[in-house]
């Protein structure tokens, strides 16, 4: 009898498997990332080492109107000024014509980067288990399988600490708006719940990219904190403009969760 895969996103092996394919892009934003595909080689030439989707366009969840376009490209060399001015051009280009989506976001890195031991258990793992190839040789070849353990945990999240004072210059230098503001609570949202996710996921021993299901999973082992994770979820996918919600989140839940993962994973491998 075939060995069945696991429903927490592993396989029979206990390795998380690869969640988006070019062949779950919703029939609706099949055009946009055609344009995509065929435009990056203009915008990078020889340069361009490989694209891929992630998100949920790839996953196959994304809604129209509401939903973004999120790519990362392998470069052959180091980003460069010009080469963000390249993404930045195109991204918008693609929103203007693409109703389907709600903006773009383009994450640029060498390939040396993706590849190097230093990256492995952080963007090498989100290349080999959460991208989707879209041009170019696929890296995860290069690149280990991967079980939810501790290490992944530490070395995906384990540098939340360090991201706070950041978030609340973002906050402060942010335009006192009902949007500029949704736009903070949209994105730090998901960082939380990821990163309360990521915290238990040794334990629950399985991936999902499904905030609620996230927040489920971080409840049934911190009850006391589940509501706030719960609520993070819901503004992840619909952000409040509210400026409580933000303070909350760099004085209260950031820090709280921050201390938790250093005592239980460690701090993530600095960086350069």
């Amino acid at each position: 009898m075939a060995a069945q895969e696991n429903h927490r996103g592993l396989d029979a092996q206990g390795y998380i498997r690869r969640e988006g394919s070019p062949a779950r892009v919703p029939y609706a934003f099949r055009p946009v990332v055609a344009a995509a595909r065929d435009r990056l080689p203009g915008v990078f030439g020889a340069r361009l080492d490989g694209a891929y989707l992630y998100g949920s366009i790839p996953r196959g969840t994304a809604r129209v109107g509401r939903s973004d376009l999120d790519l990362l490209l392998s470069l052959r060399d180091e980003p460069t000024d010009a080469d963000r001015a390249g993404a930045r051009a195109l991204e918008a280009a693609l929103d203007e014509e693409f109703p389907e989506i709600d903006g773009v976001g383009t994450l640029l890195f060498s390939r040396t980067r993706l590849l190097s031991d230093l990256e492995r258990y952080d963007l090498g793992w989100f290349v080999a288990c959460l991208c989707a190839p879209l041009l170019g040789e696929d890296l995860a070849a290069y690149l280990p399988r991967y079980r939810p353990d501790a290490l992944l945990a530490r070395e995906t999240n384990g540098d939340l600490a360090l991201l706070l004072p950041r978030w609340r210059e973002r906050i402060d230098g942010a335009a006192d708006t009902e949007e500029a503001r949704r736009t903070l609570v949209r994105s730090m949202s998901r960082h939380l719940v990821r990163t309360g996710f990521t915290l238990v996921m040794p334990r629950w021993n399985g991936w999902t990219s499904d905030l609620g299901e996230m927040a489920e999973a971080f409840g049934a082992y911190y009850p006391e904190r589940a509501a706030d994770l719960r609520k993070a979820a819901v503004h992840g996918y619909e952000p409040t403009g509210e400026p409580a919600v933000l303070r909350s989140y760099t004085d209260d839940l950031g820090p709280w969760l921050a201390g938790e993962y250093a005592r239980v994973h460690g701090i993530k491998a600095p960086r350069p």
